[in-house]
C-alpha cells in the first residue's frame, strides 16, 4: 500500500534526484504532521490518501493534455504544410490568382496578380476589400483608359461586369491585354483570375490586319475594274480612295486624287468643267454632304464639257463617311433621244393616220346614227298614226255590218305594219350598240300577269287556249327586254299555232328558273331550228309564214345574248315547240313578295260601263281613236290635250276617274310621268298606264321610278280593253 501510495506521489519516470527529493519532503511533512497532531493521525492519513489521489487524477488529466497538445502540434504542422503546399501551387498558377472570402476580403493571392499594375500591387494585401481593390486599379497609371471615360466611369463598369460574372479584357499601357474572370465558391467567397492575352491579341491584330489588306488588294482591284468612278470619304470629307476610271471620266490627272484632298477641294476643281442636270444643283450636294442628320441616298446628274453624260449616285457609310459613284449614260442618252425623234415622228405618223381614222368613223358612225334615227324617227311618225288608224278600224269593226271582212282585213294589215315596225325599231336598237341594260330584280308574278292582260284576247280571237301558270320568284334581268323577249315567244307561239293550247310556265334549273313556251302546232324542222333565228327568216310551209316578216326571234336571240340568259329549242314535227329561257334568281335580300292574284285567263272581257277613264293625249286624231274604242266598250272618257288641261278639268267638273290613260310627251307641259304623280297626290291612288312611243331607257327609268307601267305605241285595241275592263 505505501508502495502504491509512493508511486502515486512520486512520478516513476522522474529523475533519479528529483525522486530523492520529492520524497524527502514527504517524509519531512509526515514527521512534522505527526509531532504536532498526534491525536489525528487516522484523519491526517486519510488526508494524505485523499492528496495522493488527487495527484494521480491532475497527473493523469496532464498526461491527456500533454497528447492532446502533441496531436494539435502535429495538425498545425500539417495545416502549415498544406498552406505552404497550396501557397506554392497558387504561386505556380501561370495566372494571376486572387481570393476572396465571403465577406468580401482578400484571402491570398499569387504574385501574378496585378503584376502588370504595379503601383497597386503593392496595396493588395490580405485583409483589403474587394471594392478598395477595384478602387486601387482604376487609378492605377498602367491602365489604359479611353479618352471619354474617366476612373469613376472605370470603376462603374468593373462593378457592372462583377454583376453580370462574364469574362472581359482590360487594356493596359504598352498595348496589353489582361483577360480577368471571376468564379464564386462556397460558402460566398471569389476566385479572381487575370490571363495575360498580349499575344493573343497582338496575333489576332496582326491576323486582321493581313485580312484587311488583302480585302483592300481586293477592293482596290474590284474598284479598278468596274465601270464605274467611285470616290470614298471618310467622316472628316476628305478622300479615302478613288479608282483609275473616276480619272479617267472627269479628265484628271492620277496624282490628284490622293488620299486627303478634301471634297471642297475636289468640287472646286470638278465644277469648272461640268453642269448639274435638272432638279439638283452644287448647293444642294453640298448641303448634302455636310448635313450633320443621317444622309439619305442622292441621285442626280452631270453633264461635262466634253458632252459626257453621267448618272451619280451618293449614299452615307457607318461611321458619317460616304461614297460617290458616277456612270458614264451618254450612249443610253443619245440612244433615249434617238427613240424620242423616232417616237415623235411615228407619233406624227399616228396622229395623221389617227386623224383620218377618225374621219372616216365619223363619217360611218354618222351614217349608222343616221340610219339609226331614220328607223327611229320613221317608226315613232308611222306609229302614231298607225295606232289611230288601228284603233278607228277596231272601232268601226263593230258597226260595219257587212264591210266587216274588209274591215278585219285591214286592222290585219295595220297590225303586220305595227308588228314590222315594233321589230325594226328593236333590232336597230341591238344593232346600234348603245342599248342600256338595267339588271335588276324583276317579279315574274307581276311581269306573267301584263302578259296576261295582253294577249288573253288574242288567244280567243284565235280560239286557243292561253295558259300562264302563276311564278312568285324573282330574277336578275333587265324588265324591259325580258318582256319583250317572252312577247316575242308568245305571240310566236299564238301565230303559228292554229289549234289546241299555248302553255307558259316555269321550272327549276340549277342555280335559276328556264320560263317555257309550249305550243301545239306544227313543230320546226331540224334543218329549221337554226335559221329560224336569222332576220327575215319565216318557215316555209306554216300556215302562218305570211304573218310578220320573221324578226321576232331574231330579236328574242340578241336580247337574250346581251342579257346573259341561254335560249334554247326542242320541237318535233307535227307536235309542238317549245322555247326556253334561263334566268338566275335574284337574291333572298332583293325578292319582294308578289301582291298579284293567281292568274286566270278570261274567255270574255267584261263590260265596263260603269268606268270612266281619263286619257291625256296631245295627238288629237289619236285621242278620238282611243275614245271611239273605249267608248264602244262602255267606258266613259274624259279627254284632254295636256296635264294641265287634265287637272283643270277635273278640278271643274269634281269627277276622280277610275283610271288614266296618258301620253309621255304632252308638248312643253308636264310629261306624262310628272302629271301620272300629280294626279296621284291631288285624287289617290289610281290604275295608271303611261302611252309613249319612245323606246329609251331615260323614259323607262322614269316610269319605273314613279311605279308606273308603259304601253308602247302602236297600242294594240286588245291591249287598251284588257285594261279598261280589268284594271282594278
Amino acid at each position: 500500500m505505501t508502495s502504491r501510495i509512493s508511486e502515486s506521489l512520486v512520478d516513476p519516470l522522474a529523475p533519479p534526484e528529483v525522486k530523492v527529493e520529492k520524497l524527502l519532503d514527504i517524509t519531512e511533512a509526515l514527521i512534522r504532521r505527526s509531532e504536532h497532531h498526534e491525536g489525528e493521525s487516522r484523519s491526517a492519513w486519510s488526508l494524505f490518501q485523499q492528496a495522493a489521489e488527487m495527484e494521480e487524477m491532475v497527473r493523469s488529466r496532464t498526461r491527456d493534455l500533454e497528447a492532446t497538445l502533441k496531436l494539435l502540434n502535429e495538425a498545425n504542422a500539417s495545416a502549415s504544410k498544406a498552406r505552404r503546399e497550396l501557397a506554392q501551387a497558387i504561386e505556380a498558377v501561370a495566372e494571376g490568382f486572387a481570393l476572396f472570402d465571403e465577406s468580401g476580403q482578400l484571402v491570398l493571392c499569387n504574385s501574378r496578380f496585378c503584376q502588370l499594375l504595379s503601383d497597386a500591387r503593392e496595396f493588395l494585401v490580405p485583409g483589403i476589400s474587394f471594392n478598395d481593390y477595384v478602387e486601387r486599379v482604376s487609378r492605377s497609371v498602367h491602365l489604359a483608359l479611353p479618352a471619354d471615360m474617366t476612373p469613376d466611369d472605370w470603376v462603374a463598369e468593373r462593378m457592372r461586369h462583377h454583376e453580370d460574372g462574364a469574362p472581359f479584357y482590360v487594356e493596359l499601357t504598352g498595348g496589353q491585354w489582361l483577360q480577368v474572370s471571376e468564379q464564386p465558391i462556397e460558402p460566398g467567397g471569389l476566385v479572381i483570375l487575370q490571363t495575360d492575352v498580349t499575344a493573343i491579341i497582338q496575333a489576332e491584330r496582326s491576323e486582321r490586319g493581313k485580312l484587311l489588306d488583302q480585302q483592300a488588294r481586293m477592293i482596290r482591284a474590284t474598284l479598278d475594274h468596274i465601270n464605274q468612278g467611285v470616290a470614298i470619304f471618310g467622316p472628316d470629307r476628305r478622300l479615302v480612295g478613288a479608282n483609275r476610271r473616276l480619272a479617267q471620266l472627269f479628265g484628271l490627272p492620277k496624282q490628284l486624287l490622293q488620299a486627303g484632298i478634301s471634297f471642297a477641294e475636289l468640287a472646286w476643281l470638278l465644277l469648272r468643267q461640268l453642269r448639274f442636270g435638272e432638279g439638283t444643283s452644287g448647293a444642294d450636294l453640298w448641303a448634302w454632304v455636310r448635313q450633320t442628320a443621317p444622309r439619305p441616298p442622292l441621285t442626280f446628274e452631270l453633264q461635262l464639257h466634253s458632252g459626257i453624260i453621267l448618272d451619280a449616285f451618293a449614299q452615307e457609310m457607318p461611321e458619317r463617311g460616304f461614297v460617290m459613284s458616277f456612270t458614264d449614260i451618254t450612249r443610253e442618252r443619245m440612244a433615249i433621244h434617238s427613240m424620242l425623234r423616232a417616237n415623235a415622228t411615228l407619233e406624227e405618223r399616228v396622229i395623221a393616220r389617227t386623224k383620218d381614222l377618225s374621219v372616216a368613223l365619223r363619217d360611218a358612225e354618222r351614217a349608222n346614227a343616221t340610219r339609226v334615227r331614220f328607223v327611229a324617227a320613221a317608226s315613232h311618225d308611222l306609229l302614231q298614226p298607225l295606232s289611230a288608224a288601228k284603233l278607228f278600224v277596231a272601232a268601226a269593226r263593230d258597226d260595219a255590218g257587212a264591210a266587216q271582212g274588209t274591215l278585219e282585213k285591214a286592222q290585219n294589215a295595220l297590225t303586220s305594219v305595227e308588228a314590222i315596225l315594233g321589230a325594226l325599231l328593236d333590232l336597230s336598237r341591238l344593232e346600234s350598240g348603245g342599248t342600256e341594260v338595267e339588271i335588276g330584280p324583276v317579279s315574274l308574278s307581276r311581269l306573267l300577269a301584263q302578259l296576261t292582260d295582253e294577249f288573253a284576247l288574242v288567244a280567243v280571237g284565235k280560239g286557243l287556249r292561253l295558259d300562264i301558270l302563276p311564278c312568285r320568284e324573282t330574277v336578275l334581268s333587265d324588265a324591259t327586254y325580258l318582256r319583250r323577249i317572252l312577247q316575242n315567244l308568245i305571240s310566236n307561239a299564238l301565230r303559228y299555232t292554229s289549234e289546241g293550247r299555248v302553255l307558259v310556265g316555269a321550272r327549276r334549273v340549277p342555280g335559276g328558273l328556264r320560263i317555257e313556251v309550249h305550243d301545239t302546232g306544227p313543230g320546226i324542222a331540224p334543218d329549221d331550228q337554226q335559221k329560224i333565228f336569222r332576220e327575215f327568216h319565216r318557215v316555209q310551209g306554216s300556215a302562218s309564214a305570211s304573218e310578220g316578216m320573221g324578226l321576232g326571234l331574231a330579236i328574242v336571240e340578241r336580247a337574250c345574248a346581251l342579257l346573259d340568259h341561254r335560249l334554247s329549242l326542242r320541237s318535233d314535227l307535227g307536235r309542238g315547240t317549245v322555247f326556253g329561257v334561263e334566268l338566275p334568281l335574284a337574291p333572298i335580300s332583293a325578292r319582294r313578295p308578289s301582291l298579284g292574284e293567281p292568274i286566270r285567263v278570261m274567255d270574255e272581257p267584261t263590260d265596263g260601263s260603269d268606268r270612266i277613264a281619263l286619257l291625256v293625249e296631245n295627238d288629237e286624231d289619236l285621242r278620238r281613236a282611243i275614245s271611239l274604242l273605249l267608248e264602244r266598250r262602255g267606258v266613259s272618257v274624259l279627254e284632254a290635250e295636256s296635264g294641265e288641261a287634265a287637272l283643270a278639268l277635273l278640278d271643274e267638273i269634281g269627277i276622280v276617274p277610275d283610271l288614266y290613260l296618258i301620253d309621255q310627251q304632252l308638248g312643253d307641259g308636264m310629261t306624262g310621268v310628272e302629271t301620272a304623280q300629280m294626279l296621284k297626290e291631288r285624287f289617290g291612288e289610281r290604275p295608271v298606264r303611261i302611252i309613249t312611243a319612245n323606246r329609251s331607257p331615260e323614259v323607262r327609268r322614269a316610269a319605273e321610278d314613279a311605279g308606273l307601267e308603259i304601253l308602247y305605241k302602236p297600242i294594240g285595241p286588245e291591249v287598251l280593253e284588257a285594261f279598261a275592263l280589268l284594271a282594278g
